[in-house]
């Protein structure tokens, strides 16, 4: 018997587990979690008859990836509250995370119990005792969901699936039949009866399914599938080309069904030699079907390029996959790169233009555009594609990309003298990737041009030439920038491996030269190259003021800046 003063302690562990418990909850809103965790083990410590601190102590210990002690603390919150839903939900979650499918099944199978109104509890049943392998089980439970949702497609071919993995045959086909007589005039259900009579072992019965269902409809997908399977399996070949015409051009196929069928096709073709000329007569025949996935002309154009076909075959069938699907970017990208290959320069910047109504987010589409009018010296243009460009990158853009986008910018700038816009673009090109090769040597050369930043310069162009250490345009700027920095032999050392790697010095190359030679002391040297740069130069080029500075030279047989 309890007395009064039990009564009153008991009341008073009982507060104070209250407010523990409380003050838990608030530490865990406010996102302490440590102090949380520590009030709700002095809660258990303090009252262990009660379930909610060891229900969210097992939450935490989840957290924490100690599995095993959290499903101990669901069940011990379980046990103080058995008809609490929550927990005896969460620990068959526990169970099944630990893959301890039995156990969950059976907390579940509780919960169900209770709860006869959920069916989402009926469908994890129904997975686990697949998984565990018992299917009469599972087939209880589908029935009690069935109950719930009415017969369908899908209940059913479940149903007969698990009859026939118990080797139930009978039972799976009389599931099936019950779905096809509900609804005598769906051919579908007709079907899909069929199918279970087929893999069962009745094939004679099946095929006659088949072939009345033909009879009423004769595009029925299902029918036409079955029937080529059949008559595949019975080394049909003539019964099996005619179910494959039918199949590939049957207005009800789904895109799935063509290429599924195409792989089949292409692989038979494959195995007897890869003659290609049955293969492009399905998908011809398929392209010029009023309505069809864009993707077969895609998966078309594949097979082409692995029979090396001419770029210009597949070009019109790419062509066909952005007429059925104008934003296909894939489709258009190859037909860019093609274009790219035949030296099209405004059939890309065509195809990047529309590319930009349909895929402005893809940033390839600016570049191939920028380089493009870049190429025919429409820098204006060039600059509006790049500028343009840069606004879809994004921290997920290819670094290789947005590198180039900025070196090609900063070649701009500088052609248009904007060597301040230039600079910014260099920098930039060299955030997204240090090791920009032409990014470096071009931004080296026109910091030593302007005779600022050599030290920088020497840097970069250091790092070209160990790249690329026969790269005579490289190894011509190394030897510039030694040049501007006085150091006079080892640039001579760079000028003669650039001449070693030139076959055909340039004028501006072969003047070079005889500036580092003169420079170095060695003049009559330094005359045989300014000699040669002179009988290179051309008058109608660029550049007829240094023209003007290299007969001075030449003249006074001494160096001369400007």
């Amino acid at each position: 018997m309890l007395t009064s003063w039990t009564l009153m302690g008991l009341a008073q562990v009982g507060q104070r587990y209250d407010a523990m418990f409380l003050e838990a909850i608030c530490q865990r809103h406010k996102g302490h979690n440590d102090a949380a965790f520590d009030l709700l083990k002095h809660c258990v410590a303090l009252d262990s008859t009660r379930s909610e601190a060891y229900y969210y102590l097992a939450l935490y210990y989840g957290a924490l990836k100690q599995k095993d002690k959290a499903v101990v603390y669901f069940q011990k919150a379980c046990q103080k509250e058995p008809d609490n839903d929550t927990y005896l939900e969460t620990l068959a979650n526990a169970y099944i995370g630990l893959r301890k499918y039995q156990e969950g099944a059976d907390a579940l199978q509780s919960l169900y119990d209770k709860n006869p109104d959920r069916d989402d509890v009926l469908g994890m049943l129904i997975q686990l005792y697949e998984q565990l392998g018992d299917y009469d089980k599972a087939i209880s439970a589908l029935t009690k969901l069935e109950t719930i949702e009415g017969k369908s497609e899908r209940i059913s071919f479940a149903k007969s699936n698990y009859y026939s993995q118990k080797g139930d045959k009978k039972a799976a086909i009389a599931e099936m039949k019950s779905l096809a007589d509900l609804y005598p005039n769906d051919n579908n259900f007709r079907c899909l009866y069929a199918n279970t009579l087929y893999t069962n072992g009745q094939k004679k019965k099946a095929v006659g399914i088949y072939q009345d269902v033909l009879g009423e409809e004769p595009d029925n997908r299902m029918a036409q599938l079955a029937m080529l399977a059949y008559y595949n399996d019975q080394k049909d070949s003539v019964r099996v080309d005619e179910f494959v015409d039918r199949v590939l051009t049957n207005k009800n196929a789904t895109t799935d069904d063509r290429i599924g069928l195409m792989r089949q096709v292409i692989s038979d073709s494959e195995q007897k030699g890869g003659d290609s000329t049955r293969v492009l007569h399905l998908f011809h025949r398929m392209l010029d079907m009023p309505k069809v996935d864009s993707e077969i002309a895609i998966f078309c154009a594949a097979y082409m390029n692995l029979k090396k076909m001419p770029n210009d075959s597949i070009s019109q069938v790419l062509e066909r996959a952005l007429e059925l699907t104008p934003d296909h970017a894939a489709a258009r990208l190859q037909l860019v790169s093609y274009a790219w290959q035949a030296n099209d320069r405004d059939r890309v910047i065509e195809l990047c233009r529309d590319a930009r109504q349909y895929n402005p987010d893809e940033m390839a589409f600016y570049y191939y555009q920028g380089i493009a009018y870049y190429q025919k010296e429409q820098l204006d243009d060039a600059l509006d594609a790049f500028q343009n460009g840069i606004s879809v990158i994004t921290q997920e853009s290819d670094p290789e990309i947005v590198s180039d986008f900025y070196a090609v910018m900063g070649d701009i700038y500088h052609q248009k003298g904007l060597e301040k816009e230039a600079f910014e673009a260099y920098d930039s090109c060299l955030q997204w990737k240090e090791d920009n090769i032409g990014c470096l040597n071009n931004y080296a050369y026109y910091l030593s041009v302007k005779d600022i930043r050599l030290e920088d310069a020497e840097r970069m162009s250091f790092r070209t030439i160990k790249a690329e250490p026969n790269n005579a345009t490289y190894l011509d700027t190394y030897a510039w920038i030694l040049f501007r920095l006085h150091r006079y032999e080892d640039a001579v050392v760079y000028i003669d491996r650039t001449l070693a790697n030139d076959s055909d010095s340039s004028a501006v190359l072969l003047d070079h030269a005889g500036d580092i030679y003169y420079q170095a002391g060695r003049h009559e040297k330094a005359l045989e190259f300014w000699e040669k740069a002179l009988e290179r130069w051309d008058n109608q080029v660029d550049g007829v003021a240094e023209r003007e500075i290299l007969i001075r030279k030449i003249k006074y047989k001494k160096y001369l800046s400007e």
